[in-house]
């Protein structure tokens, strides 16, 4: 029994051509849009009226149009060069304004008699017989006339110090035109006389020849004789003793009557206290441990059962003191 062969309905060639594609429900198709690929109608392109599409555009609240803003390129540039003209001038007035006000400062500061430094107004303290105080306001003299800023009184302070019998000194500026000068300054240390010589020269305890002053009184003021003024102050013997008796209290200076040194470290002094304490020799060494020394020196002069009747007192060595 033959088969039965049951056809479709299909066209038994077969129709291969595409069928047309149907729309998605609940959206409307853009005819002037298709997928690639796709076959696109002419016919069923929408057509447009640009002029109508701009003028809608550009139209106003009251369906008025309006015309699109043109913009004039040439204005344009003048307006960014006169700007940029404007921020030019206004850089250059405010450098040539900084420049003044920089020169002016600088002038007020530097130039002007607003503060210029006046001697007049200079005050100096701590000057007595034996540092002048002329040869302090010299120093000070040289500055007359400058700005007070310019003024340095390190270098000043400096040089006063440099002078014989000065110690320590300080410059402080006064505004606007004073300057406040005050000096620390030293009796000699000692008076240095020359043998087969009657005069003597006054030295501090660095070996510097003080300036005298004329009236100035060498009472209470040790005396080392030495073979000439020159070879002294280049003696270390000399040297040592100075820096000895500049560290004895006014008390003991006062009652010196002699001051011996052949060496370094033998310096000796002679003292006189008086009729109800008696004469003494004290030798002190060298000029080390003067604090200590001093102490034991006072310990046993101010008591009459260590020093009984000893007329000298070696503290060369102050943590074992002889007494002769």
């Amino acid at each position: 029994m033959a088969g039965r062969v049951v056809s479709s309905g299909a066209d038994p060639g077969g129709d291969r051509r595409r069928k047309p594609r149907k729309a998605i429900s609940g959206s409307t198709p853009d005819p002037s849009r298709s997928k690639p690929g796709d076959f696109v109608d002419a016919r069923r392109l929408s057509s447009e009226d640009l002029v109508a599409k701009t003028l809608e555009e550009n139209s106003g609240t009251l369906g008025l149009a309006i015309r699109p803003k043109v913009v004039d390129f040439t204005a344009r540039a003048k307006e960014r060069k006169r700007a940029g003209v404007r921020v030019t001038v206004l850089r250059i007035g405010v450098a040539v304004l900084s420049v003044v006000l920089v020169a002016a400062l600088g002038w007020l500061l530097f130039l002007s008699p607003v503060l210029r430094l006046d001697p007049a107004q200079v005050t100096v303290s701590g000057a007595n017989e034996w540092v002048s105080e002329s040869d302090i306001r010299n120093i000070v003299n040289e500055q007359a006339g400058r700005s007070l800023v310019l003024v340095n009184t390190g270098g000043m302070t400096e040089r006063m110090s440099a002078i014989p019998g000065v110690t320590s000194a300080t410059a402080s500026k006064r505004w606007p035109h004073g300057l406040a000068v005050n000096v620390e300054s030293q009796r000699p240390a000692a008076m240095l006389k020359a043998a087969g010589g009657d005069s003597m020269t006054a030295v501090d305890s660095k070996a510097r020849v003080l300036n005298s002053v004329a009236g100035a009184s060498a009472d209470g003021i040790p005396v080392i004789e030495v073979k000439s003024v020159s070879s002294g102050l280049n003696n270390r013997a000399v040297k040592e003793a100075l820096k000895v008796l500049d560290s004895l209290p006014e008390s003991m200076r006062n009652a010196i009557t002699k001051v011996t040194a052949s060496t370094q470290d033998s310096v000796t002094v002679e003292l006189d206290m008086g009729k109800d304490k008696g004469k003494y020799r004290i030798v002190w060494g060298d000029s080390s441990q003067m604090k200590l020394k001093k102490a034991v020196v006072d310990k046993i002069l101010s008591d009459p059962k260590v020093i009984g009747d000893k007329t000298e007192v070696d503290v060369s060595a102050p943590l074992r003191p002889v007494l002769r």
